[in-house]
């Protein structure tokens, strides 16, 4: 009897830590949104080295959130917004300074 108890306590305790687990949809958002902002900036073609890990981190949190791995969707897609702004922001320079 004490050991049905525990084992069920052990089961609920176990299932509810499932349950506290969210889904990181806006981490999910904005990294696609800053991905879409690099694309539009040319960054494959002005910083195909930052565009490049943008793009990866980004397929990585894709595949992590579709197996419902979804602490690191929310990394991968921290690393992939991170990279895909300064993919951009280095796009956007390089077309400045060849306007000068």
């Amino acid at each position: 009897m004490k050991n049905n108890l525990a084992l069920i306590l052990i089961v609920l305790l176990v299932s509810a830590c499932g349950l506290t687990t969210t889904r990181p949809k806006l981490e999910m958002s904005m990294a696609q949104t800053a991905f879409m902002a690099a694309k539009e900036a040319q960054a494959d073609v002005k910083a195909p080295g930052l565009y490049r890990k943008a793009e990866y981190y980004y397929l990585k949190a894709k595949s992590s959130y579709k197996r419902k791995y979804f602490n690191k969707a929310q990394q991968y897609a921290l690393l992939s917004k991170k990279y895909s702004e300064r993919a951009e922001y280095v796009a956007i320079r390089k077309k400045t300074l060849e306007n000068l």
